[in-house]
């Protein structure tokens, strides 16, 4: 595959030695809860639950997750045994949750199909439910230091400024995983992977890249045209449409929410949310209320000022909130349930009904 490189004028430079970058983590890697330790053996179910957790999430974020995962269910046996809804209750708020329903269903398939043993082969990883090609790698390399280099942003961001690949993503990924293999020791596969990553996420950062402690900047093409920060090309990021819709928070006078559970499949599938309207560029508000439940009880909508706005993969979001009250013995409709106010952490809301609900009750 021909990579576009484009050579600096005046100063060559050689190609990175993994040994140089290996010197550094040694020194300066990160210490983070689901690695393993100098001596220590990676465990492959803490590698293979932080790297499902980190997909387009940060460690910060992570890392009270993980703790709480580990806590209640420390084997990926454990975690197999557990119901489904319980694990989204813990996931909540972490997003993209179609990652914790194939966690799920990951951690049956190891425990019913490979008596509770990752597979350290990259095709066999791959073949189970929720893992890429890149959390194949990762889990690969890391736990089992098989041959594989795992490119995230981080790793994608580290070689596209030391190769000056000109091409955009999404097309270059491919020639950048081409690079990154290139750059593969003999051996310590999984530290060079961890040591990549790091070095994306502290020298090599999107903007203001500490270029001058890099081990590598004396073999970075970007770093010595000066034009590091531009990279990685990117192509125009396409926004999908604005879609808008109604949420109804119906709070009973003795202090519960109405709540449901949105469709098995698709956004958000299993996940909890407040009644409310279809979610498309054409809502109009004028018709929100049609949407509304159907209570026994008499109601008056009061529309809360502003709107709601979430942003997702794919589209914006503006949701229009409306709140009613009813009675303390309002029978809940069919398929929806009364949860008591208190009781709201531990309900498997996403983001976006937290947002909802944040919205509707605030004074």
């Amino acid at each position: 595959m021909t990579v576009a490189v484009r050579s600096p004028r005046r100063k060559k430079v050689a190609k990175p030695d993994p040994a140089v970058l290996l010197t550094w983590y040694d020194r300066h890697a990160r210490v983070l809860p689901w690695r393993a330790r100098g001596g220590e053996r990676p465990d492959p179910y803490r590698v293979w639950l932080s790297e499902i957790m980190l997909q387009q999430t940060t460690v910060k974020a992570v890392a009270p997750y993980f703790a709480r995962f580990i806590s209640r269910w420390p084997t990926v046996e454990a975690l197999a045994a557990a119901n489904l809804d319980d694990v989204l209750r813990a996931w909540a708020g972490l997003g993209y949750y179609a990652r914790a329903r194939n966690l799920h269903a990951c951690a049956k398939v190891v425990a019913e199909q490979h008596d509770g043993k990752f597979p350290g082969n990259i095709d066999a990883l791959r073949s189970l439910p929720g893992i890429g090609d890149y959390t194949a790698a990762a889990i690969a390399s890391i736990a089992f230091d098989a041959p594989a280099v795992p490119v995230d942003g981080n790793v994608e961001r580290v070689v596209s400024r030391l190769f000056a690949v000109e091409q955009e993503l999404p097309a270059a990924k491919a020639a950048i995983k081409q690079l990154a293999a290139s750059l593969l020791p003999v051996r310590r596969s999984g530290d060079f992977a961890q040591a990549l990553m790091d070095l994306g996420a502290t020298l090599c950062s999107p903007k203001r890249p500490i270029c001058a402690l890099c081990p590598w900047n004396a073999d970075c093409l970007a770093y010595a045209r000066g034009d590091q920060e531009t990279f990685p090309r990117k192509a125009p990021k396409r926004e999908g449409n604005l879609r808008r819709g109604a949420a109804f928070v119906i709070v009973r006078a003795d202090g519960y929410v109405l709540l449901r559970q949105r469709p098995e499949k698709g956004l958000l599938g299993r996940m909890t949310e407040v009644p409310g309207s279809d979610w498309t560029p054409e809502f109009k508000e004028s018709e929100a209320t049609r949407s509304a439940p159907k209570l026994r009880s008499k109601m008056r909508w009061r529309r809360r000022p502003g709107v709601v706005r979430h942003v997702f993969t794919h589209f914006p979001l503006e949701l229009f909130v409306f709140v009613g009250q009813v009675p303390r013995k309002t029978v809940a409709p069919k398929d929806e349930r009364w949860v008591k106010l208190a009781d709201l952490p531990g309900e498997a809301l996403p983001s976006v009904m937290r947002k909802v609900i944040a919205h509707a009750l605030e004074r």
